[in-house]
């Protein structure tokens, strides 16, 4: 009788660092303040603000006592800040967490109809506490060129708390290598599988990233369904990412297993594209697939069955899903088509809509 192989776990070569069970986050954010108050916390790169341990504990403290007193909110609540990366959203979070509320993240770039979407979904029962404001660009901006330097690739998901790969903090020294996005960091741990076989693979065998350890989410909110088919029984959550870690422990992206389209980093999800697009009362069927660019790396492009009546434009189509969705889920392009190739179970065969969309190009 054949043993069972062992599974193959990869881990950061640094030892894990200590992370506490029971302390609140904004605890053990700000917990060694003692002698550390004047030191740098944040840094905005871009106006040179700067905030340091002290300032951060008492913003918190400040902002959470004015949302209690304004707004109302309490533990259990859920806060639901409109602001850009930044560091007033480093306080907002901090003072979310003093209050023992949730908080849902919302991109400032989204469309009236996609904040109402998320606020209902996340039961955020108060308005923000600050709003993000845009500034607009100078007409007086240049391009300087930097000297030559070294910047470190990572590479994570929200799911597992942001960040999974690092070289800058997951291995010392952090040279980089090209292709590669980092070595696992502390507290975590991965491995790649067959998706057919879901067995563990070895160095160099490309196959899905899973990754497990305390910074992945619990799940997604009232979604169970999609949470049991993210997250493992063992706790590993499977990116929907191909990879490979090579002799180095450097993990190597090579494809994407999941349809999401990457669009300069932000998630396109063609099922929301396609699901808008069959809503127009002059589009039958349709279909998302990605295509190269040079910009954005990947932008949605749509195959659009007709349906009977008006004569439908592709400037019309562009239009009508511009105003829905924020910038980077817009169409680039519209392909009309007879039919959308579907398999007996009605599944898009995405694979012919691509090499179709090749042979237009």
């Amino acid at each position: 009788m054949t043993e069972p192989r062992a599974e193959t776990v990869f881990r950061s070569t640094l030892p894990d660092i200590p992370i506490s069970d029971h302390l609140p986050l904004h605890d053990y954010v700000l917990e060694c303040l003692a002698d550390r108050r004047d030191r740098a916390c944040l840094i905005d790169s871009a106006t040179g603000e700067k905030l340091t341990l002290g300032d951060v504990d008492c913003l918190s403290r400040r902002m959470a006592a004015g949302m209690r007193a304004s707004l109302g909110v309490r533990p259990g609540g859920t806060v639901m800040p409109l602001l850009p990366n930044s560091i007033e959203f480093a306080v907002a979070f901090l003072a979310c967490s003093r209050l023992g509320a949730a908080t849902t993240m919302a991109n400032p770039l989204h469309t009236p109809a996609e904040t109402t979407k998320q606020a209902a979904a996340s039961g955020a029962t108060v308005e923000p506490a600050s709003v993000g404001k845009l500034r607009g660009l100078s007409s007086r901006v240049s391009i300087i060129s930097l000297p030559p330097a070294t910047a470190p690739r990572g590479y994570g998901m929200t799911e597992a708390g942001v960040l999974s790969m690092c070289m800058a903090f997951a291995k010392e020294p952090s040279p980089a290598k090209s292709g590669a996005c980092g070595t696992v960091v502390r507290n975590a741990e991965l491995k790649i599988i067959d998706p057919e076989t879901g067995l563990s693979l070895r160095r160099n065998q490309p196959g899905e990233i899973c990754i497990r350890g305390k910074q992945i989410m619990k799940g997604y909110l009232n979604n169970p369904e999609a949470t049991a088919k993210s997250i493992d029984a063992e706790g590993w959550l499977h990116t929907g990412d191909i990879g490979y870690v090579d002799d180095n422990d450097e993990i190597v992206i090579v494809d994407r297993l999941k349809e999401l389209i990457k669009d300069k980093g932000f998630q396109v999800a063609p099922a929301e594209l396609e699901a808008m697009l069959i809503a127009h009362p002059g589009i039958a069927d349709a279909a998302i697939v990605p295509m190269k660019d040079d910009s954005c790396g990947k932008i949605p492009v749509a195959f659009v069955v007709t349906s009977d009546g008006p004569e439908i434009t592709e400037d019309a189509i562009k239009q009508y899903v511009a105003k829905q969705v924020v910038y980077y889920r817009r169409l680039h392009k519209i392909i009309f088509v007879d039919t959308i190739p579907k398999a007996p179970s009605g599944k898009i065969l995405r694979k012919d809509l691509r090499a179709k969309l090749v042979a237009c190009s």
